[in-house]
């Protein structure tokens, strides 16, 4: 067994608890946003022992959000943008292995398999294994190009030249802000979305439109009800028959959740690994942060599965904490923010529960925000257009799940700030 993964054992089987706690192992697996976050959070929080960080890609623990923006635009490429430097992990005495993959967790031994038959026994385990990209299942597939780590983004930069013809399958996120990006390197861009509108889970109809609209304007041509069936050498396949002309094809189709490993060793999964307000799973001493989580929410009361920047963050933060001593719930606002075409948009809460939308200011103006409320007249969600300080009035208001006046709301005269509760 390596030295590395040998874990750390008394001279004498009759210990302190101070000891014992000194020898204890808590394994992560996944270095994503995360896992590097938890890292770092158990430490500043007290814990002591190993943090043992484990990451399946070559890299040290990067920001993704660049990748389908200024890592695909920026000349000359940036450097990747590290969470920390190798300083701060070797300061809080966290072990970061890059390029070690999980292969199996045994729940009954507390250990981990790892390549090449090593194993890495755990005190304390917290699974923040993310997701991958999303593939297509259509002949031709595999000319599709995905994003989802930097070596995809690399690879994705490389073929965008000026006047390419790239086709993003999906106008989700991904779909857009990669179309975005390779019209700003001068490529000819289209967007094919199966669905009847894009954003479908991430905005109403409304913003979603103008978003549309927005990549329309700059040139982009986009496509709904339009499913793919095919990705020839040089060109995109339609249901109805026709073909779009393609040299780079993208396919931003969604995203799945790495929860192979929490599911074969028997851990509560559905659609995600199954956790409670505080990151635990149904096994004790092993919990779960970030995209693969299915988590509970105490403010909404019930299971969300989120998928953003700032979640990933947050939750691996909190969970952290909680394995490090701590007993707070995590109960965050989600929020998510994306920069196409020179804009930049931010959402807060979650628009698919709003039954009416005020909006403050105008759609064309250089800066609005649409606030979206319950049937209650609660502020549920907010989609900002370069608009930060009303989204971050919106994010007290939803906080405080308190219900406005619509008409005072929309009165630009009135701060949102001043509709919070005393």
């Amino acid at each position: 067994m390596d030295l590395l993964l040998r874990p750390i054992m008394p001279e004498s089987g009759r210990i302190g608890e101070s000891a014992r706690m000194a020898a204890e192992i808590t394994l992560i697996l996944g270095a994503g946003q995360a896992g590097a976050h938890a890292a770092v959070a158990m430490r500043t929080a007290g814990l002591g022992g190993r943090v043992v960080l484990l990451g399946a890609e070559p890299h040290p623990p990067y920001d993704r959000p660049p990748l389908s923006k200024a890592a695909l635009t920026e000349d000359p490429e940036p450097s990747p943008g590290w969470f920390f430097p190798p300083e701060r992990y070797a300061a809080l005495n966290i072990e970061l292995l890059p390029g070690t993959a999980a292969e199996g967790i045994d729940l009954a031994a507390a250990r981990v398999a790892l390549a090449g038959g090593r194993a890495f026994p755990y005190d304390r385990l917290l699974i923040a294994t993310g997701g991958r990209a999303r593939p297509l299942t259509v002949p031709g597939a595999e000319r599709a190009l995905t994003l989802r780590t930097l070596d995809d983004a690399r690879a994705l930069r490389a073929r965008l030249a000026p006047g390419a013809r790239v086709v993003c399958i999906g106008a989700g996120v991904i779909g857009l802000e990669v179309a975005a990006s390779a019209h700003a390197r001068g490529c000819r861009v289209t967007v094919l979305e199966a669905m009847p509108a894009a954003l479908g889970r991430s905005m109403t109809w409304a913003m979603a439109e103008w978003l549309v609209g927005l990549h329309r304007r700059a040139g982009v041509t986009v496509h709904f009800d339009t499913s793919v069936t095919a990705i020839e050498p040089n060109a995109v396949v339609c249901a109805d028959g026709s073909h779009v002309p393609a040299d780079v094809v993208l396919a931003g189709i969604g995203m799945t959740r790495n929860i192979g490993l929490a599911s074969a060793a028997g851990l509560a999964v559905d659609n995600g690994i199954v956790v409670d307000e505080c990151g635990r799973t149904s096994a004790a001493g092993v919990f779960a942060a970030g995209d693969v989580a299915a988590f509970w929410h105490p403010r909404l009361g019930r299971r969300l599965r989120l998928e953003s920047w700032r979640h990933a963050q947050d939750h691996g933060i909190a969970v952290g904490r909680v394995m490090a001593g701590g007993t707070a719930p995590y109960d965050e606002v989600p929020w998510f923010w994306t920069d196409q075409h020179g804009r930049n948009i931010q959402v807060a809460g979650l628009p698919g529960d709003a039954a009416t939308t005020v909006l403050r200011g105008a759609l064309t103006d250089a800066s609005f925000c649409a606030f979206h409320l319950d049937a209650q007249g609660r502020v549920v969600a907010a989609t900002g257009v370069d608009a930060p300080r009303e989204v971050r009035a919106a994010m007290a208001l939803i906080r405080a799940g308190a219900m406005v006046d619509p008409a005072r709301l929309a009165d630009p005269a009135v701060k949102p700030q001043a509709l919070l509760p005393r």
